[in-house]
């Protein structure tokens, strides 16, 4: 009798530890699948970034040779990043040519690194949060009653209005840009040209 109780002491030891070691092989293949499952969802996201990045506001006026002096100006302010990430913006960019009516003096003053605020500045103030095409802006300015005050990123205001079609767009400084090419659609925002660079109070 004592053989069968050391025996059934025996099983029950034995279906103990299979338990055990089929909860523990069960456990470490659900810690795989959640791994792989990470894993999956961390490569999607990084496709995701590389895609958005790929199309963003940076990369569109990276591509764009009449927006290379616009692009040095972003880099030179460290707001090239800002255009590359997530987020909705409207921006107002100006072509080289609009950059060429700039005194040279003036320019090269703002390119340095002790004016770097002034230069963030100056561009946020081509920047609106979140995403206006044309159709929108129009739109906007119409129920505006044919102008449309707007704030720009560095707190400052534009005001949008409507000539022959195009959108024009008055400065802080009383000047007026209007839009030579719209619609740049990007991952996140869009881009319309300007002939000229706005300028804010400062």
């Amino acid at each position: 009798m004592s053989m069968a109780v050391v025996a059934m002491l025996f099983a029950s030891c034995n279906d103990s530890k299979k338990k055990e070691e089929a909860q523990a092989q069960a456990e470490q293949m659900r810690m795989q699948r959640e791994s792989d499952s990470l894993m999956k969802l961390d490569e999607e996201n990084k496709g995701r970034m590389a895609d958005m990045e790929a199309n963003s506001i940076a990369a569109k006026a990276m591509g764009n040779s009449d927006l290379s002096t616009l692009v040095g100006a972003l880099q030179a302010a460290d707001l090239a990043d800002t255009f590359k990430g997530e987020g909705e913006y409207t921006v107002f960019a100006p072509t080289n040519e609009a950059f060429s009516k700039v005194p040279k003096a003036t320019l090269d003053n703002l390119m340095k690194p002790e004016n770097k605020e002034k230069l963030q500045a100056l561009l946020k103030y081509h920047v609106l949060q979140g995403k206006m095409n044309s159709t929108d802006v129009l739109a906007k300015i119409k129920d505006a009653g044919g102008k449309l005050d707007v704030t720009t990123l560095n707190g400052e205001v534009l005001t949008l209005s409507e000539k022959d079609g195009k959108v024009m767009v008055k400065d802080a400084k009383g000047n007026t840009a209007t839009v030579t090419g719209a619609d740049m659609d990007a991952s996140n925002g869009v881009v319309h040209t300007i002939d000229k660079v706005l300028m804010p109070k400062m």
